[in-house]
This record gives structure tokens, sequence and C-alpha cells, in this order.
């Protein structure tokens, strides 16, 4: 299958893991803080990964699902997609020191460099809020072009009340953030995702070590509709 290329996917702006680019060398103390080793575990076992199969983590940052997933699911083919370079620098060298073979790409969810049909599992772990609508909806359009027959999305993200108070940074968010986050408002997201053309399992709730709450979200590509 070919691989998909774009001039412009190294030059389009980007929400770092934590808002800012100097604190990506803290994103792993946030990682524990906030207790989201849960969440990934959670998300790995409803994935229902084997042997041979080959999964994309989107907006993989400094690569913390994918080590957790080539720890668990060692035959598994792990690959990587970020805008962020250092993050993918870090995320390189947490793999090494895993002994893991993992392939990172820097790249944008909005068009994935990967050919149609080319992944069993795509995760998405706490980065749909960074995303504007249009850009959300883009997403969604690719991880269902990129999914082959009886993939499987796995996508986890804040779940807030109309105030944003169930986000542990609810109350603090301000501009393009705050009006990103609202698009994560009670059912929301599952709505979005059925809307992409996914059947939607129920959401299953994880609470933070740190305030806030994570909805995880099983979806699987409605072909019929393609």
């Amino acid at each position: 299958m070919t691989e998909k290329t774009s001039q412009s996917s190294t030059e389009r702006e980007y929400v770092p893991g934590l808002g800012k680019r100097f604190l990506t060398p803290l994103y792993d103390v946030a990682h524990h803080v906030f207790g989201l080793h849960s969440v990934h575990q959670e998300m790995i076992t409803a994935a229902g990964l084997r042997d041979g199969h080959r999964a994309l983590d989107v907006g993989c940052g400094t690569g913390n699902l994918l080590r957790a997933v080539g720890r668990r699911h060692p035959g598994v083919d792990l690959v990587g997609l970020d805008p962020d370079p250092v993050a993918l620098a870090r995320a390189a060298r947490k793999a090494r020191r895993a002994g893991l073979t993992v392939r990172l790409d820097r790249g944008f969810a909005q068009e994935l460099p990967y050919g149609t049909g080319s992944f069993d599992r795509v995760f998405s772990s706490l980065m749909f809020h960074h995303l504007d609508s249009a850009s959300k909806d883009a997403l969604l359009a690719e991880v269902r072009r990129v999914l082959r027959p009886g993939g499987l999305l796995v996508l986890a993200d804040a779940v807030l009340d109309p105030d944003g108070h169930d986000h542990p940074h609810g109350r603090a968010m301000r501009g393009r953030m705050r009006e990103r986050m609202r698009d994560n408002t009670g059912d929301a997201v599952p709505r979005r995702i059925a809307a992409a053309g996914f059947t939607v399992e129920p959401t299953r709730t994880v609470a933070l070590r740190v305030g806030g709450r994570v909805g995880i979200e099983l979806a699987r590509p409605d072909r019929d509709g393609a």
C-alpha cells in the first residue's frame, strides 16, 4: 500500500501535550501525577490486541501508551504519530530503553500519512480536545480510512460538565482551548464519532487520580456507509 505524504505536514500549528512547548519535558511527570497509567491499561485491555496486529497511536506524545502496549503485547507492530519533534525524540529514547521496536513519524492527525486499510487498531489518548471542530472531524475521517475491515478505534479524552469543571484545568482554560474543550461536554464525543460513520459502544469512564474523568470510546467503522 502507498503511504500518503504531505508537503505541509510539518508546518501546521499544533498544541503540545501540556499546552506549551517548554513544558514538554514535564509531560511524563504530569502523566504520573494524574494517574494516566490506569487509563492506558484500560484502553489496551479494551482494544483486544493480538499478535500480528498493527496499531497506530495518533498524538503519541512521549510514547507512554506505545510503551505500555509493547510491554503487554510484544507481537503487535507499533506506530506512533505526533507533530512535536521534541516529544517524538523522548518517545524514541524511551522505546529504546524498553527494548521495543516502534516506528515514530512526525505528522498531523488531520492527514494521516498512511495507506488505506493500514491498521487493525488506532489509539488516541487525551489529544482529541487539542483539535478544533473541523480538525476533529478530519481526524475521524482519516481513522476510518486507515482502519482495516473489523478494525477498532480506541479514543480516550476528558469528559466535561457544561462548565468544564470535570477537567482538572477546566476553570483555568481560556480562549481557543476552552472553546475546543466544549466539544467534550456530556456525550458530545461519542455522538461526533458516530456521525463520522462509526458504530460506538457505550462509553467507559475512568477517574483520574487528580480530579476529572476520562471517557474511553470504542468505535468500529460502519462499512455499509462507505
